[in-house]
């Protein structure tokens, strides 16, 4: 197994979006942050022997990065096709043996259930969902939420730094149980029009929560 450090190296080399949708709040998640959580994850054996879906892959960061954690499948799920078309290249990139599929879908559809995983794996999310900072999109955050409430038995999820509040209130509601929270900076680029500096520092909050669906358990 890599450490973590290996791992963020492994990861330095994933490329991010040619061109950014603002709509869809697009940017790269660090490869520092991708590394801690996946190897948060796997410490709590949350990837190996599973399947890991990636929902928002993006350009595959945080899928790429799980493919190092010997999971028995990866599904990286985004709506942006040239966004996947860079996550293939990505994949290539950093010499990934394990398989991963990459399918073109809008993850907030609640379009999957656990027949499409690997046998009877239990099954990990990954996400950096967008956070609702533009107009009209905010808790955006929710529908990705709610689809991994009804696919996964764990998630991992990046969030807007003061969410907790939201997250804990509408995990209960839906049915499942914070675990784990840790807080994660990262600088982030200049990549839209309307940002005023060259870069700003993020401050963001990563929840792990165990579900409990009643339905899917049925």
């Amino acid at each position: 197994m890599s450490t973590k450090a290996s791992l963020e190296t492994e990861l330095a080399v994933v490329a991010g979006f040619n061109s950014p949708q603002v709509e869809l709040e697009q940017y790269l998640t660090p490869p520092e942050i991708a590394a801690h959580i996946i190897h948060i994850a796997d410490l709590q054996n949350d990837i190996g022997d599973r399947t890991v879906i990636d929902l928002g892959t993006g350009t595959g960061m945080l899928a790429l990065g799980a493919a190092f954690r010997a999971p028995n499948q990866i599904i990286g799920i985004d709506r942006d096709r040239s966004a996947l078309q860079i996550a293939k290249t990505n994949q290539s990139r950093v010499g990934i043996m394990t398989a991963i599929e990459w399918v073109l879908a809008d993850v907030t559809q609640s379009f999957l259930c656990p027949q499409t995983t690997h046998g009877n794996d239990s099954v990990t999310v990954v996400m950096n969902p967008p956070f609702g900072a533009q107009h009209g999109q905010k808790h955006a955050d929710r529908a990705f939420l709610t689809t991994a409430a009804q696919i996964a038995d764990v998630s991992y999820s990046i969030h807007n730094s003061g969410s907790q509040s939201f997250i804990e209130s509408f995990v209960a509601d839906v049915g499942g149980t914070t675990t784990h929270a840790f807080e994660a900076s990262f600088n982030l680029d200049r990549q839209y029009e309307f940002h005023a500096a060259e870069s700003a520092n993020i401050d963001t909050e990563v929840y792990r929560i165990e579900w409990t669906d009643t339905d899917r358990d049925e």
